[in-house]
């Protein structure tokens, strides 16, 4: 029977798996931590900690700056020596908070025990909220806070949680690890979930190049269904393997058969889609008492000869997590924070970890050179690529034009910035780049657009009171 994918685009990039047998190892904890208060969308978290004070391990040291934003704990003991802005991976100055590590004395209140702790709490109001008090974000990429994602507006309801473990982007295999040796947490995760949402059915959809995981996921399921009436609703789904699986839209579609519109939100169609780390943090929070402040990442290459998965505290230097495994290699090119398609260049070595650092990549001059550009001929392998059924060489040639509106009329802004036409193209014409800016203009655009109906919208309330009390 052939597996279940999306329906429209995608591309097949070789796997390159190659720390996929590498167990998950613990990495020796740093000399001294740079923990970002901004390191989920929204806004970033405030300090409630000084210059001088003294840290646990699962401490709260930033709470959140607004609605859309998250904890931070801290992920080392010992001295909180500055609060200031710092350089981040890409070079940029984030808000940050400087710990000088001191021994490893974690919060007494949290369960380092191996036992699994599968029963359900039947208040799914106290786990959402240990969720939010545990700082969990979507550690697929996108670092969305999980508690805001899982309180859906009024008028939407949820149908089917669906567990992302694709982990399509070539080179990177945390989570494959993950699902391999940790899969009853992140099953009892899973099961936390969707009580929360009050859903009957949850999926956890692994691509089927990972054999062993949905094995031992199978294997889990089978031994908890008998424990728990919260377990039965949950499957394994095996995917085509096929890039861009693991974004939300595709994976929806490859799952329930429904395509989220332009501009639209999963819970539109009643879906909600977490990472399989993400499953695991909340595991680890709500059973273990455990906030996010460690998160598995891989650290690969062919140029790179000590492929790896570790288990890092968040706001660990790049810089010694290199040198902890043999540093950087002396034909790496280019070190990217992600995988090959979406990843982000790396400026900064010594820019710390986030919550949602998924991977360290180093790529080859050959990897990574680009061919000379030519001229596009139309073929339409762009567009028969796109996951989005955009169609990129027009989207391409209106921002060469600077024809913002037809950007907009044409969807520029529901580019997922995958990279499927940059790969496909065979002109070598750099569409991810020029796309990404087009996109980004365009939700410019949205925004102030927004901004000034919502202005209107005041003013004119404003304006109706107003003559509503000189009539009284």
């Amino acid at each position: 029977m052939a597996r279940r994918t999306f329906s429209m685009g995608g591309i097949h990039p070789g796997d390159s798996k190659i720390s996929r047998e590498c167990k998950i190892e613990k990495l020796a904890v740093p000399p001294v931590v740079y923990i970002s208060l901004s390191q989920h969308i929204g806004a970033p978290a405030k300090p409630v900690v000084v210059v001088g004070d003294k840290v646990k391990v699962g401490q709260v040291i930033g709470e959140p700056g607004g609605f859309m934003s998250a904890y931070i704990h801290s992920s080392v003991s010992g001295t909180v020596k500055s609060i200031k802005d710092t350089l981040d991976q890409a070079g940029k100055a984030q808000p940050t908070v400087e710990i000088a590590v001191e021994g490893d004395e974690w919060l007494e209140s949290i369960d380092r025990s191996d036992a699994l702790v599968a029963d359900i709490p039947a208040d799914g109001k106290a786990i959402l909220e240990k969720i939010k008090q545990g700082g969990i974000v979507g550690l697929g990429g996108a670092t969305f806070p999980t508690h805001v994602k899982l309180s859906p507006p009024p008028g939407k309801t949820c149908e089917m949680l669906i567990i992302n473990g694709c982990e399509c982007e070539p080179y990177i295999t945390a989570d494959d690890r993950t699902l391999r040796e940790r899969g009853a947490e992140v099953v009892v995760g899973a099961a936390l979930i969707k009580h929360v949402l009050g859903v009957a059915k949850a999926t956890i959809a692994i691509e089927d190049n990972k054999p062993e995981a949905i094995q031992n996921i199978q294997k889990v399921l089978s031994e908890l269904r008998g424990k728990d009436p919260e377990y039965a609703g949950i499957e394994v789904l095996p995917l085509m393997k096929k890039y861009p699986e693991g974004g939300e839209k595709q994976l929806i579609d490859a799952v329930m058969h429904r395509q989220v519109k332009s501009g639209g939100l999963p819970i539109d169609v009643g879906a909600v889609v977490q990472n399989v780390a993400t499953a695991l943090a909340v595991y680890e929070t709500v059973q273990k008492n455990k906030p996010l402040f460690e998160n598995s990442i891989t650290v690969s290459g062919e140029c790179f000869p000590h492929q790896a998965n570790v288990l890092v505290r968040v706001g660990t230097p790049l810089r010694f997590i290199i040198d902890q495994l043999g540093g950087v290699p002396e034909n790496a090119a280019k070190i990217i924070s992600g995988g090959p398609m979406m990843g982000k260049a790396i400026s900064n070595l010594d820019g710390p970890t986030l919550k949602g650092t998924g991977s360290i990549l180093f790529l080859t001059r050959e990897q990574t050179k680009r061919e000379p550009e030519g001229h596009c001929i139309r073929c339409g392998k762009c567009a028969d690529a796109c996951p989005m059924g955009l169609e990129p060489f027009l989207l391409y040639r209106l921002y060469k034009a600077g024809d913002a509106a037809a950007l907009e009329r044409n969807a520029a802004q529901d580019c997922i910035q995958c990279g499927c036409c940059l790969y496909t193209c065979p002109a070598n014409l750099p569409l991810l780049d020029i796309i990404s800016l087009a996109r980004g203009q365009v939700m410019g655009i949205l925004k102030a657009r927004a901004v000034a109906a919502k202005a209107a919208a005041e003013a004119a309330k404003a304006k109706a009171e107003a003559e509503k009390a000189k009539t009284e």
